[in-house]
């Protein structure tokens, strides 16, 4: 029995040897990932800073510059729109007083037209009852 224990232990020993350098490995991979995360996390901070920063900037620049035309545009806008309101107002206005001006002045003449044909109205009435009788 004890050539069977010295084989076992043996196979024992080969094993515990192999699971200690089954966690140096694993140990060595953990190591080799963290640097590798710390040299990615570098050159990701890097390229944040070379590139990604300064575009952020002009965007917000760019931004910025649309938001004041924009204002910009808007104000206008309103005032443009306030003076064809007054202008349309005005011309109303002046409508209203060009019609009541051509009535004062025509109101006359109509008159007149108007009795001048009932004066003929009445005048032509008159000979055609004399005529008859």
């Amino acid at each position: 029995m004890s050539a069977e224990l010295g084989t076992t232990n043996l196979l024992l020993g080969i094993m515990a040897a192999v699971s200690v350098l089954e966690a140096l490995a694993i140990i060595g991979m953990a190591i080799a990932g963290a640097m590798v995360y710390r040299r990615v996390m570098v050159l990701v901070d890097g390229l944040e800073t070379r590139q990604v920063a300064p575009a952020m900037l002009r965007v917000n620049a760019i931004l910025d510059y649309v938001k004041s035309v924009t204002a910009t545009v808007k104000e206008e806008t309103n005032r443009v729109d306030h003076a064809v309101h007054a202008t349309i107002d005005r011309v109303d206005e002046t409508a209203d007083r060009v019609r009541a001006s051509v009535r004062a002045k025509t109101s006359r003449v109509v008159g007149f037209a108007r009795g001048l044909r009932g004066a003929l109205a009445a005048l032509v009435s008159t000979r055609t009852q004399a005529h008859e009788t």
